[in-house]
Parts: C-alpha cells; structure tokens; sequence
C-alpha cells in the first residue's frame, strides 16, 4: 500500500564536505545520516515505500546550457535513486532499494544546500523535480530561469527593463577584495591612495593609535571598505570612489548607473571596528572570517560551509562597530544569497510580510540562527509567484518605497562609546508611490463589463468583505479579482494584494499556521500565507486583500478551519477571537481584521471538483462571470488589437454558435461555454495573419478543452473545432 500524501527525500552522501559515501550506501542498502544530534526527527519522519534521492548540490558559472550572463548557477546532481524500505527509527538510518544513476541527472536553479530535503507534491518546481529524479521528465529550464525568483538573473526579460544591475560589480569587488584578505597593508596603501584623489573618505583618517597619535587607519575590514560606496554621499561622488576601487582591485565590470535597494550606512558611524587604541586584535580578523565564510556559502552550495558561516557570524556579530550592519556588508557582497536587515527591511518584514525576526544575538539582535532562519523562510517565499516580492534586492527596494512598514525595528540602535552602530539612510533609487487605481483603469485595461456592473461588485466586496468571481473558463475571472482588490485598495499596489492558488494538496498547516522542519532537524511554528495576511492587514488601516483563485479546487473548509467562522463580516472583531489549532502561547487568539478582504475565483465548469458547502457560501457573496462577446470586445479587438472588424464579427458569430451547442448537450450546459478570455489577444501580440493567430488559438487552447469536454464523443468535438476555422 502507498503512503498517503508522499514526500520525496533529496538527500545528502557528503561528510565534512568531502568524503563521498555514496558507494558504501548503494552496496550496503542504507542511507545514513552523518549527524548525531542533527535532523533525527526528520529522518524517523521518513516512511517505507517513499522515494529517495542521493543529490550533490554545487554552483557552477561556466560551461552551461543556457545563457547564464556569467552569473553562478546553483546546481543538483542526482547520483542515485531508491525506495525507502525500513525506517530503523534512531534518526540516523533507513534501508534503500537503491538504483545508481550513471551518469548522475543534471538539475539547475531549484536545489537546497543542506543535508535532507524533503520535497511534497503542490507547487509545479518541486512537481517538476520530483517528475525529473524519479522519472523520465526534462527540466523545462526556461521556466524556471523566467520564474520570478531567477528572472532578474537568467531571465528573457529586455536587458533594459531588468533592475539590480549593480549587483554584478558588487559581486566582483567582494570577490577581489578577498584576494587581500592577508594583505591587508597593500589594501590600506591602495584606499590610502584613492582618498588622495577622490573626496569623501574623510573619515578613515581619524583613527586613534596606541601611542596616543592619531591618523588613516592602518588595518580595515572588506564592509568597511565596501562602506566607501554605500555611505550617504551624493551619486556622482559614489560613482568616483567606486571606478577608483574597481580600477585598484582589477574589477572590469563597469560602474553601475543606479544603486536601486541597497542600504547605505550612517555618515557618522561608517567603521565596523572601534579605534585601534581599544580594539580587541582579533576584531578585524573576525569580519575578514565571516566576510570569506559568507561568500564561500554564496557559491559553493556546500552544506558544511553554513555551519562554517554560522560560527564566523557569531563570533563577529556584537563587537564594536558591529551591528545590524553586518547584515547590510553581507547583502552588498552577495545580495542574491544575503538578506539586508536595516530599518527599513526590518519593518517590512514584520509589519507587511508577517514574518517574525529572532533577536537572540547581542543587545536583541540577530545570531546566525535567527538570520538564517529569516533568510530560508523568505527564500521558500519568493518562489511563489504571488509573493510580494522575489528575491533579497526587490525585498530591499520596496521596502524602502513601502508606506505599510513605517514602524522601527523593536529596539533603537544603541549609542555604545566608540561602537559604530549603523543604520541605513536609503537604499538608493528613491521613492517611488503605487500608482493610483480605480474602476475605471479597470474599464481602460479592457473589462467587458459596463461600469455600473464593476461600481455594484466593489461595493458589495466592501459590504460583504468576501466575494468570489464563478463562470465558465475564459470569462476573466482571476484578470478581474486582482483588478477589483487594487481599485478596493485604491493603488495598484502588489504588497497590499496577496494572491494564492488552492490545490487538492493544500492543507490548513500550509494555509493558517502548522509545524514545518526548519533546516536545522527541529521544527518550528511557521505562519502560512492568510495569517501573514491577517498580520498585515492589522498593521495599516488601508485595504489588503487576498485572492484565492479556484477556491474550490481545494478543500476550503478544511483549508481555512476555524478562519471561516472568523471570516463574517460580523465577526471581524477583537470580541470575536478564537483560539487557533496551533497557538504560539497559551491565551493566544486570533481574529480577522476589518480591512481584510478576500476575492475567490471559481471554475463552475470543472466536473473533478466537488460542490463548496454551504457554510463557505453563507460567508460569501457569490457573482456569476458570464462570456463577454458584444461591443465592447468588438471595440477592443478592432481599435486596440488591430484586428479587422469582419474578422472580428466572424469570431464573435462563430464563437456564439459553438456556445449554443455546449448550451443545449445534455451532459454540458451553460456552465461550460467558451469565454472571450480566449479570443482576447494582449496588445501587440499579434504580429503576422490575424487567420493564423485565431486558429492556433483554435488548435492549442480551444480544441484541448473541447477533447476534454467531449472525452467520451470526440467526432463531436473535432466537428466543432473543424467549424471554428473552416473557410477561414
């Protein structure tokens, strides 16, 4: 018997790094884990009869099939597949039925650095991997570089719309300055000489020696001088300072134009060590440690160099000087990999993403486990498509334009005597408002709906609070929820809009709050993504809502549990808070803001799903979709797509004559017609023969969903794909 709901295991064969046990486990039938007093639990969590995979992650910056514009990969190879068939229950050792793959399959971008990975079914990349270790499936690797999470990097976005370019340079001189990190003399000399010709480094003259005398420092640390470029100066100084540093380290790559999301240090606190005449010895040579443990756990993908980074964090992370900018030194050296905890991030975290930031380092701050945690949680993140932001430079960037996170961190930076706590000014590129939205963008943008129609839905939305879009497919359902939510909200503003997909895998732990292996063998109470809503929502007086397309593709009442009582807009009140399955402390209870909305979309047409119960329809208001081929289509399509206007006719006529036909066969119905979603083409999209273009639309949208309709008559539906485009 199969297990219910499996999980497949990505596992590690590496101790310390290098001693590769992969043989001794495929002859001997076993998978061991090489720590005792790590991941027990999770290895006991492992059940006969799930699948197995020995994977070796690295990153890899050359030879690539695609094109990778000389930025590191992160890679997998799967070098054996199996069958777990007993669990021995110490939390060290399974027995396999193992199969070697020679040679190992190749896996890019979506891998995971540590010891065991545990991967479940429901989102389409670990679909996608689970389908390519355990089966014969390709990687489509153009979808994953185009995912949000990769599309600034490897993405086929024009190069002048792709943000972050400064992330390049930024990398290059973290990497050369690490050639200095045992000559530190010539590096002194060679930023010596920069102050001599560029202004603004003032301020490393002003060291106080042992002997009482005072000049240029003669020791530095790399965030320190990473620090001359990211200091509240103005642009075209930075530049200068930066094209000097680049020319004396030997980094080729041009001086970036703009600085957009990157934190910048205080004027007056710009050291990351105290004067020499008070310093501990070894104060520089921690930052050098940390700053080499943190680029080599950047682009090695080496399990054992996050314990090694780990360790240099701690030992770093409290002396004078060293704040919550040694955050911000490991962001500008490896922004892709580091999270940046300035003020402004450390609101939007909170406050707009819901997420909770341990301080259990020096004076309430962060240790490395704590910023190490944060960062995993916000990686797991941003490969959804709707989370608000993808990636550690976008994080850093809105949070600085966010309006929602305005609050300061839990606890002031400390004034500490020669300490140098430092806090960012701005990251650069300035701030930059969501743009205004209201119902008639949405008429602009190409609703078929009359504007009373869409002025009666928003007002029953603010009423009601919750409200779900059903129709036939094609009708626009999810196009307008996310345009309803932002004309409720009054900007187009994707923080203050969340969306999610319900799938038959989704549970309440995923959805509410449940328990999740937190990467270090224990786990902990993670928030799923309605209560960081729920979060959010209380942190602002604005609008925030939530769009859950096909909500009935999932369970919603178990999906939602005790939330769906919460959801009436009668209960939206401290007074009506309830206790939640998993409580973060004992009188914990949780309510639903007033200004949290939720906006569902539903396919009325397809048969797999069951009916939504009564107790989810009683809470919402429910507003039929129907398929919109009328005047204003036909306006759309002639005056904005460029379609000829007896062309257009045809479409809509032939279009009107195949919804007769799904009308009036008995196992259809109205439920089933064809929206105009699907004769909607984007501006611009067209570039050839209209003809053409409507019948691969025929071909490869329409004609599938006809076969799938008729799947036990398919002459029925061939004749009617065969009368969409005859005589064409």
């Amino acid at each position: 018997m199969g297990v219910e709901n499996p999980s497949f295991w990505f596992v590690g064969a590496s101790y310390g790094g290098t001693d590769d046990q992969t043989p001794r486990f495929l002859a001997e039938g076993i998978w061991e884990n090489g720590y005792e007093d790590k991941y027990l639990d999770t290895v006991r969590a492992m059940q006969p009869g799930e699948r197995i995979a020995i994977k070796a992650a690295y990153t890899q910056k050359h030879e690539l099939p695609f094109d990778n514009r000389d930025q590191t990969v992160s890679v997998m190879a799967i070098k054996a597949i199996g069958t777990i068939t007993e669990n021995l229950g110490d939390g060290r050792h399974v027995k396999v039925d193992w199969t070697p793959l020679d040679p190992a399959k190749i896996w890019y971008f979506y891998t995971y650095q540590r010891t065991i990975w545990r991967v479940q079914r429901g989102k389409w990349t670990a679909d996608a991997l689970i389908d390519f270790a355990f089966g014969d499936a390709q990687q489509d690797i153009d979808r994953f570089r185009n995912a949000p999470y990769w599309a600034e990097r490897f993405g086929d976005g024009a190069a002048d719309k792709r943000r972050f370019g400064w992330t390049k340079f930024y990398e290059a001189i973290a990497t050369k300055l690490l050639d200095y990190r045992n000559n530190r003399a010539a590096l002194v000399a060679g930023i010596r000489d920069i102050a001599g010709r560029a202004e603004g480094l003032g301020y490393l003259t002003e060291d106080k020696y042992v002997d009482g005398t005072t000049g240029f420092v003669r020791d530095i640390c790399p965030f320190t001088t990473m620090g001359m470029i990211n200091r509240g100066i103005t642009n075209e100084n930075r530049k200068i300072i930066a094209a000097e540093l680049a020319k004396f380290l030997g980094v080729a790559i041009p001086v970036p134009d703009s600085f957009e999301g990157i934190p910048v240090l205080n004027n007056m606190k710009s050291w990351y060590f105290g004067y020499e005449n008070v310093r501990p010895a070894d104060h520089i040579d921690a930052l050098w440690n940390v700053f080499a443990a943190g680029l080599r756990y950047a682009d090695t993908d080496d399990a054992k160099a996050r314990d090694e980074f780990s360790t240099a964090f701690d030992n770093a992370n409290g002396r004078r000087g060293v704040a919550w900018n040694l955050t911000f030194g490991l962001y500008w050296a490896r922004p892709w990999t580091f999270l940046s905890l300035d003020n402004n991030s450390q609101a939007y975290i909170t406050n707009s993403l819901g997420i909770t930031i341990g301080r259990h380092g020096p004076k309430r701050r962060c240790n490395a486990a704590d910023y190490l945690a944060t960062m995993d949680i916000l990686e797991s993140k941003f490969e959804d498509e709707s989370y608000p932001v993808h990636s550690f430079p976008e994080l850093s960037l809105v949070a600085w334009t966010d309006k929602g996170s305005d609050a300061s961190p839990a606890d002031p930076e400390e004034e500490d005597g020669d300490d140098h706590p430092s806090d960012s000014a701005m990251p650069a590129g300035g701030d930059a408002p969501a743009d205004p939205y209201s119902v008639d963008d949405i008429v602009v943008e190409g609703c078929f709906l009359d504007r009373d129609e869409l002025d009666r839905l928003i007002s029953r939305l603010r009423s009601k609070k919750n409200l779900i879009l059903q129709g036939p497919p094609g009708t626009g359902k999810t196009w307008l929820a996310k345009r309803l939510a932002f004309a409720l909200v009054g900007q187009r503003d994707h923080r203050k809009v969340r969306a999610v997909q319900f799938h038959p895998n989704l549970s309440y732990e995923d959805f509410v709050r449940g328990w999740r292996p937190s990467g270090d063998g224990k786990l902990s109470l993670v928030d799923g993504a309605f209560m960081e809503a729920v979060e959010a929502a209380r942190a602002t007086t604005q609008p925030y809502v939530v769009v859950i397309e096909e909500i009935n593709r999932g369970n919603p009442a178990q999906i939602f549990g005790e939330m769906l009582t919460l959801l009436e807009a009668d209960k939206r009140s401290p007074h009506e808070a309830l206790e939640l399955c998993y409580r973060r402390k004992a009188d914990e209870r949780v309510f639903i803001p007033d200004n949290l909305y939720v906006i569902g979309t539903m396919n009325i047409a397809d048969r797999s799903l069951a009916l939504v119960d009564l107790a989810l329809r009683r809470r919402f208001a429910f507003v039929d979709l129907e398929p919109r081929l009328g005047a204003a289509w036909r306006e759309w399509l002639t005056g904005r797509c460029g379609l000829s206007a007896d062309f257009v006719g045809e479409i809509e006529l032939r279009i009107a004559k195949l919804n007769e036909t799904i009308t009036e066969d008995p196992t259809l119905g109205r439920q089933f017609r064809i929206g105009h979603s699907y004769v909607t083409p984007r501006i611009g999209s067209i570039e050839g023969d209209q003809k053409e273009w409507f019948k691969q639309v025929v071909m490869t949208e329409i004609g599938p969903l006809l076969d799938e309709y008729w799947f036990d008559a398919l002459d029925k539906a061939r004749t009617a794909r065969q009368r969409l485009i005859e005589g064409l």
